[in-house]
């Protein structure tokens, strides 16, 4: 018997028994449906992830802080935390970053950004200034509270209608260097109707100075933002000028009596009496560095005692969560192919006995025990295949389906996002790694057929 007639034999004799063969199969489409959708799950967001990271840019900037160290000899409490309290240092702030309550850091001083300047592989350095309005306001409408954002060099906005803020007044139409993206989800509570229409309109953002006098900046639209998992909340993005603007407001009535002038210690408390103090500053490094490179600039940063990431490494938390998530739902579904490749071998196993006459007068005719053995196996790879390939497509169909739902839906404030995407190669993968199990699985019953003796079979009543 030649291979095609083998497979065409295979292909018949799976639906001798149908109902034990359908249930078979509907065994192997319930672990086979649960992978795909699974897969499909971590495939569209990690593209929606790596679209983010691409569409922000500037993979050739780190985000570099200073973190505050704990010390090695600190006693531990219940839950790792300290037993007593930290001991004092005058140049740590408060992080604003996500993490623990109360997580600081501490603060970077130009001292620190001209350090950073001379590391190698760093070609510039540039501090964060960090500007904290009080609210946001459209004419004599109602305020609203919101943070700040900015941009360094080499990365967008992903916008919903209009441009970036220009850099500088001689990049501006009306020479107003004023210019500020707004996040969509404050378009209408401003009073605007839609995104075009708050383009080009003047608002007040006010700030509060370090003696408490309360300033308000104007400022004029220029584009609206859409929602990303790169923002952890809402902002508006400031174009260069007015961030040193808010910033510079923001900061007035600092004296050096309050904070010192220079770059000395003061003699008294031991801070850094430099005016300047930021959370974090942002490097570049050679755009076309390897990740090896990389590395090795992150391990220099650290022996220097500051703490480097790139847009890629902040985002990477995400598809760590999510990868996380899909293994274990995608174990349960393996779980679920191991239950059914355990049908397999029942299914096949009533098939060889059923069949036992058969196979004997097979081999007295002349066919060996290896065709013997392959013709079974075949049996047990085309069910697998049939309830794989029918479990894809229906999670296809089905995930195309709840995907498209959600972008109208749930997920209306992050275009771009589809929720669940089908990769072919994935796709395939998974139906022949289901058919490689239901062929593991249909190895024992085919191994009995195959060592059947022709004259006890025929004799088999």
């Amino acid at each position: 018997m030649k291979a095609p007639d083998l497979i065409s034999s295979a292909v018949a004799n799976t639906f001798r028994a149908k109902t034990r063969t359908l249930l078979t199969i509907l065994a192997i489409f319930v672990g086979a449906f649960t992978l795909t959708l699974t897969n499909g799950l971590g495939t569209g967001i990690n593209a929606y992830i790596d679209d983010t990271v691409t569409s922000i840019g500037a993979e050739d900037v780190m985000t570099v802080t200073k973190t505050a160290e704990t010390p090695d000899d600190a006693a531990t409490g219940p839950g790792g935390g300290t037993e007593g309290p930290a001991e004092y240092n005058p140049d740590t702030i408060t992080s604003t970053q996500p993490g623990p309550p109360g997580a600081t850091l501490i603060a970077l001083t130009p001292t620190d950004i001209d350090t950073l300047k001379t590391i190698d592989g760093v070609i510039d350095a540039q501090a964060t200034k960090t500007v904290t309005p009080d609210y946001i306001q459209a004419g004599d409408g109602t305020k609203y509270t919101v943070s700040a954002g900015g941009l360094v060099t080499g990365q967008t906005i992903q916008l919903a209608a209009g441009r970036e803020p220009a850099d500088t007044p001689a990049d501006t139409a009306d020479g107003s260097a004023n210019e500020i993206v707004l996040p969509v989800s404050y378009v209408e509570p401003l009073g605007f109707s839609d995104n075009e229409a708050a383009l080009g309109q003047s608002v007040s953002v006010a700030v509060t100075d370090a003696g408490r006098t309360q300033h308000v900046v104007p400022a004029t639209i220029v584009g609206v933002a859409e929602e990303s998992i790169a923002g952890a909340a809402p902002a508006i993005i400031p174009s260069t000028s007015l961030t040193d603007l808010l910033y510079d407001t923001q900061n007035g009535g600092l004296t050096s009596s309050s904070t010192g002038t220079g770059a000395a210690p003061d003699a008294t408390t031991g801070a850094s009496t430099d005016v300047e103090r930021y959370s974090q500053a942002s490097i570049w490094f050679d755009p076309n560095a390897t990740d090896e490179e990389t590395t090795a600039l992150k391990d220099d940063l650290s022996a220097a005692g500051y703490t480097g990431s790139t847009v890629a490494d902040q985002l990477g938390t995400f598809t760590t969560i999510i990868n996380a998530i899909v293994l274990i739902l995608n174990a349960f579904a393996v779980i679920a192919l191991l239950a059914a490749s355990f049908g397999i071998v029942n299914t096949l196993l009533m098939s060889v006995q059923e069949r036992t006459r058969e196979i004997g007068l097979m081999k007295a005719m002349g066919m060996g025990s290896g065709k013997v053995f392959t013709l079974f196996s075949l049996e047990a790879a085309f069910i697998g295949f049939l309830g794989s390939a029918i479990g894809a497509g229906i999670a296809i169909i089905t995930g195309t389906l709840i995907s498209s739902a959600l972008t109208t839906t749930f997920l209306a404030d992050l275009p771009g996002l589809n929720l669940i995407a089908f990769d072919p190669a994935s796709i395939a993968i998974i139906i022949l790694a289901v058919m490689a199990i239901a062929f593991l699985a249909g190895t024992l019953p085919a191994a009995r057929a195959a060592k059947a003796d022709p004259v006890e079979s025929l004799r088999y009543e």
